[in-house]
């Protein structure tokens, strides 16, 4: 709860509301967090179609013109990503990546064939890690805790330790973190 990196700021902005996160909302609040000094951003949504993926995109290759690193929850279903699609995502319409594109599934805790917890979304080529995303005990909302699992509470740990590192080594670009 208290976090990994002590000496950042977190700008907490509400791009998804009750329901599907719009493209448009997506796209704004990542140019808007870019704008306003953000250096990582984490992403804890996503969805299975995008109408207006270019909004996003556009926004995305913003970020990464800023050096933004852009961290993104893989996604609790059970899919492999390579396959099925959970957007946001850092393939682009027009071809290409986005190198400052992190996708995150959540581990349990268990080893190599069991790393991955068992809802966790995984893809070869589109998750590019895993983080502790089991049993996460966390802030919920009414001024609470609770314990919650997901790619949601594994992706701000890969973000976390992004604002570490780049809190000592701020010379590092996104695609070096």
């Amino acid at each position: 709860i208290d976090g990994i990196a002590d000496n950042v700021e977190i700008m907490a902005l509400r791009a998804v509301p009750n329901g599907d996160e719009h493209d448009k909302d997506v796209a704004n609040a990542i140019r808007y967090a870019v704008d306003n000094g953000a250096k990582v951003i984490n992403m804890s949504f996503g969805k299975g179609y995008s109408p207006n993926k270019a909004y996003v995109d556009g926004a995305v290759k913003y970020a990464e013109s800023k050096g933004v690193l852009l961290v993104h929850a893989a996604g609790n279903s059970s899919f492999n990503v390579d396959e099925t699609n959970n957007f946001p995502t850092k393939n682009f319409i027009k071809k290409g990546q986005a190198g400052n594109w992190l996708e995150v599934g959540a581990s349990a805790w268990g080893d190599d064939d069991q790393l991955a917890a068992p809802f966790s979304n995984y893809g070869k080529a589109m998750v590019d890690l895993f983080a502790p995303g089991v049993q996460i005990y966390s802030t919920a909302p009414g001024n609470d805790y609770k314990t919650a699992q997901g790619t949601s509470m594994a992706s701000p740990v890969a973000a976390g330790v992004a604002a570490l590192l780049l809190s000592y080594y701020p010379h590092l670009s996104a695609l070096d973190v």
